[in-house]
């Protein structure tokens, strides 16, 4: 598989524990802060498309934090309905797949601007991957103890690994989406 086609496939993987994460909870649920006064998940998911819009908007041609993104707006507090912030999310997660989908393994060692420091493309998105994989993470934490008992697990259930190794068809990765299947 291409390096371009592995990135995509994490950060498809990452979309989805996000999603499954915030399915879980109930409209208001969404809006309230993390424990210990932690950003909300819309706060984070308001962040998460922000950064992506701004890094992968002409992401080969123009800095990547542009002039029109208003990063402390994105941690503004807000309420916000279900489709609100989907429709939020997939405008942040759009414009990276939309950027990945016009990239090969020759650009990887091309360079990009972010905040006027040059990275390779590879370097930015692996930096990016890291990024949505902390900020994904915070969402499934913040998921988990909003719902308590009533949580149901992303990953191997507590008691579950014995029965989770036998059965290595349970690990796969999920399918990837090509360029304009969302």
């Amino acid at each position: 598989m291409a390096m371009v086609e592995s990135i995509r496939g994490e950060f498809l993987r990452y979309k989805e524990l996000g999603e499954k994460a915030i399915a879980q909870l109930d409209d208001a649920a969404l809006s309230a802060p993390a424990p210990g006064g932690g950003n909300s998940i819309t706060t984070i998911c308001w962040h998460m498309s922000g950064n992506f819009r701004s890094r992968f908007t002409d992401f080969l041609t123009s800095d990547g934090e542009k002039p029109w993104r208003r990063r402390d707006e994105e941690f503004e507090l807000r309420a916000v309905s279900r489709d609100e912030l989907r429709q939020k999310w997939d405008a942040g997660w759009t414009a990276l797949l939309d950027a990945l989908g016009g990239l090969s393994d020759d650009d990887l060692e091309r360079t990009v601007t972010i905040r006027s420091q040059g990275l390779t493309v590879r370097d930015a998105l692996l930096r990016s991957l890291a990024h949505a994989s902390y900020h994904v993470g915070q969402i499934v934490y913040a998921a988990k103890a909003a719902r308590g008992g009533q949580w149901q697990y992303l990953s191997i259930p507590p008691g579950q690994s014995d029965q989770y190794s036998r059965n290595p068809a349970l690990d796969k990765p999920p399918a990837i989406e090509r360029s304009g299947d969302r």
